[in-house]
Formats: C-alpha cells, sequence, structure tokens
C-alpha cells in the first residue's frame, strides 16, 4: 500500500508510545453524580494516554474537528501549522484513537480540501485502507463568497472509517417529511399513499426469457409487451397476484403504455445514508454561529452545526454508546449526544473549556432548546464531570511518583498487559485484594502500596512465600500468574512450579 512521507515522520511514529501516562483529577460535579459522561481539559494527546487504561476499546464512535492547516489565525486556535507539523500532530493522536474505538466502533474527521487528500493517505495507515467508509461531502455555506479569488469554497468534507469494517454497519437514517411528500394516493387506495417504481427489470430478454411475456391494460385490453429488449420485473405467477392485490398502476384512465409498481408508505424503510449532505438536512456554518450567538457573548471561531453531528450519531451510533471527541472546541458533540442519550468523553485544551464548554454542558442538562432539542425532544437532565490532567505517574527516571494510588498503576498495568480497559469496580483495591483479573486464563496481581496490609519489605510489596501464600489464599487461580511488584524472593523453581512469572516495577511497566 502506498504511503506518505514528510519531515519527521519517525519520530511522529513513536509520539504516543513516548507520551508520559498522567492522571485524570475530577475537579467538579454538574448535575447527576452518577452519570458517566467527562469534560476533560488539557492537551489532548496526553488525555487520551490517560484514557487508554479505562476507555481502550469501548468507543461506538469519535468525532473529531481538527485545525484545518489553512494558512489563516482564529481566535481560540492556531491554524496555521506547517504541512509537515500538522502530520506529525494528527498520527500520534489517530493512533491513540484507534485504540480507543471499539472493533465495532467508526472515526468520523472533518476536513478541507488544505489537508484532506493528506489526512485520505495517512488515515489508510493508521486504520487500513480497506477500512475506509466514506468520504462525506457536507454543504456548508448557501450562499457563494463572492470575494473568492478562485472558486467559492462551498464543501468541507467528513472522512469516516470503521476500525474493523466487517463488524460495523450504519443505521439507516428516518425518512423525512420531503421524502414522504412523494407519496400519493391518486387512486384512492384504501391501503393509503404510495409511490411508483418502474415493472422492468434489468436483464434483457436474452437473459431472462421467462420474465418476457405479454399482459394486459386492464384499462383498454391491449396486449403489453416490456419495451425494447427489456424483461418484466416479475415472473408471470407474481404478476398474477400483483394484479389480484390492485398493486399495478396503469396512470388515470389506464393511459399508461406500461404499468408501474405501487410502494406503499406503510412499508417504505429507513433510508440508506448518502455521501452527500446538503445544508438543509444537516446546517450549515451559518445555522452555527446562529447557535453559537444564542449561546455565548463571545462565539467560538468555526463551530459545526448541531445537526451535522446528530447525522453523523444517527448513523454510527445507539441509546448510550461512548462518544469521544478530542477536539472539543465549543463542544458542539458533547451537547448532542447528551440530547441524543450517548455516553461521551470532550477533550479540549484551551481555557474555553471552562469559558465555553463547560457552561455549554451546563445549559444542556438545565434544558437548553436551541439545536436540535425541539428535534429529539429534549428537556434536560443527566450531569457529567469536570477534570483536568495532573502530573505524569512516572518520575523523569523511571520511578513511581510515590503519590500514585493503586488504582492509578493497577490500571496501567492491566491495560499494558491485556490491552484492555481495567474494570476497577470489579476486583482490585476496592475489594481489598492484589488481584487485578483474569484475561485468556492468566490471572494478573499488583503488589502496590501495602494492598496485602503490610508496607515491609518482607511483606506486601515484595513477593515472598508469605505473600505468595496469601495470594492462594485470598484471591486462588488455577493457572498462569503474573504478579508485578517491588522484588522478588522466590526461585526460578518455586515461581515455575506456581506458574508464576515475575514482574518487577517500574522496570517492566512500559509507560516511561
Amino acid at each position: 500500500m502506498p504511503t506518505l512521507d514528510w519531515l519527521n515522520k519517525a519520530q511522529a511514529l513513536k509520539a504516543a508510545a513516548q507520551v508520559p501516562y498522567r492522571l485524570i483529577e475530577p475537579q467538579s460535579i454538574h448535575g447527576d453524580p452518577a452519570a458517566d459522561n467527562w469534560l476533560i481539559q488539557g492537551d489532548n494527546l496526553d488525555a487520551l494516554k490517560a484514557l487508554l487504561p479505562f476507555f481502550a476499546g469501548r468507543v461506538k464512535c469519535i468525532y473529531i474537528d481538527p485545525p484545518y492547516n489553512t494558512r489563516s489565525a482564529f481566535e481560540h486556535y492556531d491554524d496555521n501549522l506547517e504541512h509537515s507539523q500538522w502530520l506529525s500532530m494528527m498520527v500520534p493522536r489517530l493512533e491513540l484513537l484507534r485504540e480507543l474505538l471499539s472493533e465495532d466502533g467508526s472515526i468520523w474527521v472533518s476536513i478541507d480540501d488544505n489537508e484532506g487528500h493528506y489526512l485520505k493517505v495517512v488515515m489508510d495507515e493508521v486504520f487500513g485502507r480497506t477500512n475506509f467508509v466514506a468520504n462525506v461531502v457536507w454543504q456548508k455555506r448557501v450562499s457563494p463568497a463572492n470575494d473568492a479569488k478562485y472558486f467559492s469554497s462551498d464543501h468541507d468534507y467528513v472522512v469516516a472509517y470503521a476500525k474493523i469494517k466487517e463488524y460495523w454497519a450504519p443505521n439507516r437514517l428516518p425518512r423525512t417529511d420531503r421524502q414522504n411528500s412523494y407519496y400519493r394516493n391518486p387512486d384512492n387506495d384504501p391501503r393509503g399513499a404510495w409511490n411508483s417504481v418502474t415493472y422492468t427489470g434489468n436483464k434483457t430478454r436474452a437473459e431472462r426469457p421467462n420474465l418476457y411475456y405479454e399482459i394486459r391494460n386492464p384499462f383498454t385490453g391491449d396486449a403489453v409487451w416490456p419495451p425494447d429488449t427489456l424483461t418484466w420485473r416479475y415472473g408471470q405467477e407474481t404478476h398474477t397476484q400483483n394484479e389480484a392485490q390492485n398493486l399495478l398502476y396503469w396512470g388515470k384512465r389506464g393511459t399508461s403504455k406500461i404499468p408501474r409498481f405501487k410502494m406503499f408508505l406503510t412499508d417504505a424503510e429507513p433510508t440508506v445514508p448518502r455521501s452527500v449532505w446538503s445544508a438543509g438536512e444537516c446546517g450549515s456554518t451559518q445555522t452555527s454561529m446562529t447557535e453559537q450567538k444564542a449561546l455565548f457573548q463571545n462565539a467560538f471561531g468555526t463551530p459545526k452545526p448541531e445537526l451535522l453531528l446528530s447525522r453523523i450519531l444517527q448513523i454510527a451510533t445507539q441509546q448510550d454508546d461512548l462518544v469521544l471527541d478530542s477536539f472539543l472546541g465549543s463542544g458542539t458533540t458533547a451537547a448532542v449526544a447528551h440530547k441524543m442519550g450517548r455516553r461521551w468523553i470532550g477533550i479540549e485544551m484551551g481555557e474555553h473549556a471552562q469559558t465555553h464548554c463547560l457552561p455549554r454542558l451546563q445549559k444542556v442538562i438545565d434544558g437548553e432548546q436551541g439545536g436540535i432539542s425541539e428535534a429529539v425532544g429534549w428537556k434536560g437532565g443527566g450531569g457529567f464531570r469536570f477534570a483536568t490532567l495532573g502530573k505524569p505517574a512516572f518520575l523523569p527516571d523511571g520511578g513511581i511518583d510515590p503519590s500514585i494510588g493503586f488504582d492509578t498503576l493497577a490500571a496501567w498495568v492491566w491495560y499494558q498487559e491485556t490491552r484492555t480497559p481495567w474494570e476497577r469496580n470489579k476486583v482490585g483495591a476496592r475489594g481489598g485484594t492484589p488481584l487485578l483479573g483474569v484475561h485468556e486464563g492468566t490471572a494478573y496481581y499488583l503488589l502496590y502500596n501495602g494492598i496485602l496490609g503490610d508496607r515491609r519489605p518482607a511483606g506486601g510489596n515484595v513477593l515472598t512465600g508469605k505473600v505468595l501464600q496469601a495470594i492462594k489464599d485470598i484471591v486462588p487461580h488455577a493457572g498462569p500468574k503474573v504478579v508485578f511488584g517491588e522484588s522478588c524472593r522466590l526461585s526460578a523453581s518455586r515461581l515455575g512450579a506456581n506458574e508464576l512469572r515475575f514482574r518487577q516495577i517500574p522496570y517492566d511497566i512500559r509507560a516511561r
């Protein structure tokens, strides 16, 4: 597969692994304290790394609206990154986002022509070309920019990839009033409004001779054959049934040369998503600016309309699915996800995490009626936690910061070993045991912060015979075991006899 090369690409590909593991520190609770929604202020690369131990493989839909690199300046973003810097900024973030996606999840990225084609090639590398889903064209402008030097830029793109395309399927979209308006009832059929489709098939007479036969116009009695070399859509037996059920329409008073087939509105299915989204369906930049002015005195630079985000979430998610936006901006993704009954995580680096995102989401909880609120019947409710990023869990010399708690280290150790999020409420410190869990038949234990109630070298954090016996008594496991601790005082033969591998803290924790 062709790949893209740029200055410092090698360093960009290593950046995600080199990001320090930081703590997520809750600062305040807004609304329902049981709600599992998070607004995180901090650099999104650090934040994504911090989320891995708890949310890897759990996010159903990611939407991001990164800087477009348009060589212009915005109030809240520096959107004037040199090309290679932009690519180096995107790659490690895309790599971490992929780890957070569920196997049946998808990622959607807004972009324009400045970097759109390069983004496609980079995402082919990170997500796999076979997992490309669509390059959606969104009509962002409804009137031309008459001051444009060459063309009025009237559209953006939304590039969509699945984590694993075989496991992902788009939801069909609810029918619109406009689509339903094409269904009428000119013959007063008691079954209600209908639309018609052609009665001819897509095969030729030579291919399907059994579909080439004579039918009669019931109004005129004339013999009718398929036109040219075409065939009828149905065989003779099915055609007879269609006639009996009054499913053929010959026009008013039978004036049509060939019939059409009735499709009733009551049988109409939701519609397949299309790759061109009009401003009428999904809003425009003017729509989003109007929404912003209703929310803030100081509107955010280039927000997306709530209708656009609702379309993405309609296609990609179900109720209670987890949605992530790591370039949250003014908070639109989180606001729409909240109103649509999805769980969400939003990450924003700048001060507008507090000046725009936090108050906007508080308004959503309070029942704010802008954007899609009326369309989805939003009346308020729910809650979220506002958090910031704390200090790295590991010191510059590789040691563990002594202030790090058991849960924090346990989550990272578990993720490092299994590449799955840690179920912190099931095992571990809350249960007073060193067992982190069992994955694919192997049990993982962490001896840290005196979890067994003894901080002395001969006890809790060092694997001794006494500690091994305590593990067997408290959390027995008949199978392979991995124990993380400060040091080990058991012989290799005894470790082997107990199907046990020892990993030393901090040297065997790959988070530096």
